[in-house]
């Protein structure tokens, strides 16, 4: 079984600031990770092929740099890594992001073997779109699951699994036939530590490189920001709040007094949630 896991290099968005006079995000001295969603991803892929077999490959698309995020993904235990980079891709938005990756992991299957999962993270810190995964689904006409949060069971011989998916209202239980793509929820497991030979042979493994031409990209034009239509008006931070936080004493008081409390402030602040409420109450009598 071959596995392919799309994860992005990302700013720690917990250090991210936008420029005052500019409005642009400035990214110098902000160190690097892996999109934390796509850890989950990871993960997961690494325990379906400890339990199963297989080989899991790695697939990131950003400048040089971005190495540093699949050499860790190695360390913690993927087979194989394939950095697709060109100065081709810059400033691509969504559209353009999914054709050139979708493209790599058909160059992937040619060189190697043809995938038979493709996983990804729900969405990334600095986009937050959710539609990388979906649009290589749609691309590479791949089964897709999104905001999955178990793999509930895997019949390898049936090409078959089971997940149970979040979702409005509830939890759904949906089965497909591979191949197919997987996006993966946060909580859904926990990234292991990596072993120390994991570590070594990342430290020393060879990442594969691939340019636009070597990916075999038929279309240049569909990439970069050429084949890019999102244009973004503006960016800015959000206003610090002036409103302080309410706060509730808690000493000799019983959880149906703070309750209480809780709610009187809530419908005092925000009456419209109260006349929801009541509305919603009276649907069900």
């Amino acid at each position: 079984m071959h596995i392919v896991v799309c994860i992005k290099q990302v700013p720690d968005s917990a250090q991210i600031r936008v420029h005052p006079v500019t409005n642009t995000i400035m990214r110098q001295g902000v160190p690097s990770i892996i999109n934390p969603y796509d850890l989950f991803a990871l993960e997961e892929a690494l325990r379906l092929r400890d339990g199963f077999g297989g080989q899991v490959t790695v697939l990131s698309m950003g400048p040089p740099m971005a190495e540093d995020s699949l050499r860790k993904a190695l360390a913690y235990g993927a087979d194989r890594a394939v950095l697709l980079t060109d100065r081709h891709f810059a400033g691509s938005d969504t559209l353009a992001t999914t054709y050139a990756l979708a493209c790599a992991i058909k160059k992937i299957g040619e060189t190697w073997a043809v995938p038979d999962l493709v996983f990804t993270g729900k969405q990334t810190i600095d986009g937050d779109t959710a539609q990388v995964g979906p649009g290589i689904a749609k691309r590479l006409n791949l089964n897709q699951l999104t905001y999955v949060a178990k793999i509930a069971s895997f019949d390898k011989q049936a090409r078959a699994l089971t997940v149970e998916r979040r979702a409005e209202g509830g939890v759904q239980v949906l089965a497909t036939k591979l191949p197919a793509l997987i996006t993966m929820l946060e909580d859904s497991n926990e990234i292991r530590r990596g072993s120390m030979s994991d570590a070594l042979r990342a430290a020393r493994a060879e990442i594969v490189k691939w340019s636009a031409e070597d990916a075999g990209i038929p279309e240049l034009a569909h990439c970069g920001l050429r084949g890019s239509p999102t244009v973004v008006k503006k960016v800015f931070a959000p206003p610090a709040r002036a409103e302080k936080a309410h706060q509730i004493p808690i000493a000799d008081r019983s959880w149906n007094e703070m309750a209480k409390d809780l709610m009187h402030q809530i419908f005092m602040r925000r009456p419209g949630i109260k006349a929801d409420l009541v509305q919603h109450a009276e649907g069900y009598r």
